[in-house]
């Protein structure tokens, strides 16, 4: 795994640092706040997810954007959400474009029983040094996968939330 990046946030006795943190949202938790509502767990999902981009606006996450990225929301068949969800390539901190490596960390994913695209998000994730890969789908969340955890948006501010009570 890489070495982190620490930044040093404030001068008391105790000193405190946070790590210059990079995640990927996959194209299921950039929609989720447009699928149907009626679920708890869905408005639980959108609430984390919104909550996660406030702060990724704030400066506390640098998000990373893929070519994968690209291609899923060129796909999205709702205009509306499509532009909604592209605005986010500008803010991200990070792009990753395609490259051989991509596509041999992909080629390893596919193993894990990981769709093609979805492997492909995930290798670009990896590629880009990100620490966490969030996403509303169940058949990836808690996957085995080496140098990145995938998460669901609840449980990534669950637990960003207990490590800042440390």
């Amino acid at each position: 795994m890489y070495a982190p990046l620490w930044k040093k946030l404030t001068k008391s006795k105790k000193l405190h640092y946070t790590k210059e943190m990079r995640i990927y949202l996959d194209h299921c938790a950039f929609n989720r706040p447009f699928d149907d509502q009626k679920s708890i767990k869905i408005q639980l999902e959108t609430s984390a997810k919104l909550y996660i981009q406030d702060q990724i606006k704030k400066e506390k996450y640098d998000l990373v954007w893929s070519y994968m990225s690209d291609l899923e929301n060129s796909n999205n068949p709702n205009i509306e959400n499509k532009i909604s969800i592209q605005m986010w390539e500008n803010i991200a901190k990070f792009k990753c474009r395609s490259s051989k490596n991509i596509l041999e960390i992909g080629k390893k994913i596919i193993n894990y029983s990981i769709r093609p695209n979805d492997a492909l998000h995930i290798a670009c994730a990896v590629e880009s040094r990100c620490e966490y890969f969030i996403t509303t789908d169940t058949g990836l969340i808690n996957k085995s996968i080496e140098n990145i955890q995938i998460i669901n948006p609840i449980d990534f501010v669950r637990k960003m939330e207990e490590e800042n009570e440390d």
